[in-house]
C-alpha cells in the first residue's frame, strides 16, 4: 500500500462519520449526495433503507443547526430591540 491510498477500500459499519458530528455544511452536502443515490434507484431494497435512514438523520442534523442559527438571530435581535436603561 502507497501513501496515497486512503482507507482499507472496504465499507464497514464507519464507512461515514457520526452524524452528531457533522457541521451544517457537511450534514447539507451528504444529504444531497445521498439523494442524488437514492434517485438512482440501482440499489437493493435493504440497502435503499440503509441510505434512505442516513439521509432522515442527516436531515435531522440540518435542522437541528437551522433551529439553533434561528434562535440566535432572534436573541441578537432582542437584545437589539430592548431599550437602553
Amino acid at each position: 500500500m502507497n501513501d496515497n491510498t486512503i482507507g482499507s477500500g472496504q465499507a464497514g459499519q464507519d464507512a461515514f462519520p457520526e452524524v452528531h458530528t457533522l457541521s451544517y455544511e457537511q450534514a447539507r452536502n451528504e444529504l444531497i449526495e445521498t439523494v442524488k443515490i437514492l434517485e438512482l434507484g440501482q440499489m437493493g431494497l435493504d440497502e435503499s433503507l440503509k441510505y434512505w435512514e442516513r439521509g432522515e438523520a442527516l436531515a435531522r442534523r440540518c435542522e437541528e443547526h437551522l433551529d439553533g442559527a434561528s434562535r440566535r438571530v432572534e436573541e441578537a435581535l432582542g437584545r437589539v430591540a430592548e431599550p437602553e436603561a
